[in-house]
């Protein structure tokens, strides 16, 4: 099978090498995307093998991404590949959740079972992998903090140096630990993520450092596998919605594309219907799908959630993400600050846990089946994409009753579980856990 980088927009879907280095198309301007031509094996055959791959000791077959590498063959060297077994992580039953979200049942794909406790390596390991068949020595991306944490790890298990540039301030510390631990070569930049990454791509091409952020269409490809691998643990049966945080709106492009080739391949038979929420601050794409056909979207020029991981007001993946939630027929929707906070404590109670971003799919799962849009007894995955210790500090203010939003007021913390202080004495412990 051959690969290639395509244009994505419609009036142009000109053709480039694969191995050229671009985030844009040099005539057009738009979006690339990896596509490949040729004929695809047997479905039934590529299941049982991605299936027996999994009691394999090879390091790639234990790899949640490539251990499907025949659904993303864009290497012409599966040598080129870094795993750190990325990949890999569960669907879990989240009963509680489903009840606060007012659906019967609700599944969770939690990303954050990942090595760097986020999605990002999923997608990382390919971006990383193409460096190294580029052969360049230096990667570089822009983050609020996942991403940095997953490049500086996958670069440095390739043997290339890291350099990260995040806004000044605006970081979970979670998240750039493991950045700093990793050996990247970390800079604040005094500018929000749209400011940097403009900058960013200017220094790229200005010093021969290949940017790995979510415009690299590789990325695409390794991120597509979390909803085949779904699939797999669902024994190929398609959910009716997949819910998603939506912030460079990276994994909306990739879901789309994942379901749409899966069909074609023959592996699933329909497409599940996405749901993309926002939040309220930083909502250009909620915004862009309610404003109607033939619309441009409108950038946040100042992005204000606590959910740092989608505080994107500039996505530069919109216009894939727009055609992907178009082709399921899917919805965008925006929640609020609370609706966030709280929602991120019922999946803590449900025993699962995960980063802030990551609860404004249960907050919307809540707004839409409220509204009619998803049904109560719609089968139902939320993807959660990152760790619940990313943002340890927020959990922490909230329990406290010390969370404040953006325009600092303080949240309500609904459900609170504040630790207690207690003097070093027997009868008085003991008749605390009395009560």
């Amino acid at each position: 099978m051959t690969a290639e980088l395509a244009c994505f927009a419609p009036s142009c879907r000109a053709r480039f090498a694969i191995t050229r280095i671009l985030y844009n198309c040099p005539h057009c301007g738009g979006l690339l995307e990896a596509v490949y031509d040729g004929a695809a094996a047997d479905p039934g055959a590529l299941k049982s093998m991605w299936r027996e791959r999994r009691m394999s000791n090879a390091p790639l077959d234990q790899s949640g991404v490539w251990r499907y590498r025949e659904f993303i063959p864009f290497l012409d060297d599966i040598r080129h590949a870094v795993t750190l077994r990325e990949g890999n992580t569960p669907v879990l039953d989240g009963r509680l959740a489903a009840s606060y979200g007012g659906l019967d049942r609700l599944a969770f794909k939690h990303q954050g079972f990942n090595p760097t406790g986020s999605f990002k390596d999923n997608g990382m390991t390919c971006g990383v992998a193409q460096a190294r068949r580029l052969g360049v020595e230096r990667v570089a991306c822009v983050s609020t903090g996942n991403t940095s944490a997953s490049m500086a790890a996958y670069a440095s298990a390739a043997g290339l140096q890291p350099v990260i540039f995040i806004p000044h301030g605006n970081i979970a510390f979670g998240k750039l630990a493991q950045a700093l631990e990793y050996g990247a070569r970390t800079l604040q930049v005094e500018a929000n993520f749209d400011q940097i990454l403009a900058l960013v791509r200017q220094i790229a091409e200005r010093l021969n450092i290949y940017l790995l952020n979510s415009i690299n269409p590789f990325r695409i490809e390794g991120q597509k596998t979390i909803m085949l691998e779904m699939m797999d643990q669902r024994d190929w049966q398609a959910p009716d919605w997949v819910v998603l945080p939506g912030g460079n709106l990276g994994n909306t492009s990739a879901f789309g594309k994942a379901f749409r080739e899966m069909r074609q391949m023959g592996l699933i038979d329909r497409l599940p219907r996405l749901a993309v929420i926002q939040a309220e601050g930083s909502a250009p794409f909620y915004d862009l799908f309610r404003a109607g056909e033939g619309a441009e979207l409108r950038p946040v020029e100042h992005p204000r959630t606590l959910a740092t991981a989608i505080k994107i007001g500039d996505p530069v993946s919109w216009p894939k993400a727009l055609h992907e939630v178009k082709c399921s027929k899917g919805v965008v929707e925006q929640v609020s600050e609370q609706e966030i906070a709280d929602a991120k404590a019922v999946i803590g109670r449900a025993g699962i846990g995960c980063e802030p971003a990551s609860a404004a799919t249960l907050a919307g799962i809540r707004k839409l089946t409220a509204s009619g849009v998803v049904a109560h007894d719609a089968d139902v995955v939320a993807v959660l994409t990152g760790n619940v210790l990313k943002d340890p500090d927020y959990i922490h203010r909230y329990h406290t009753g010390n969370l404040d939003s953006p325009d600092a007021k303080r949240l309500t913390s609904s459900y609170a579980n504040p630790p207690e202080v207690l003097p070093a004495e027997v009868d008085k412990i003991a008749d605390a856990l009395r009560r």
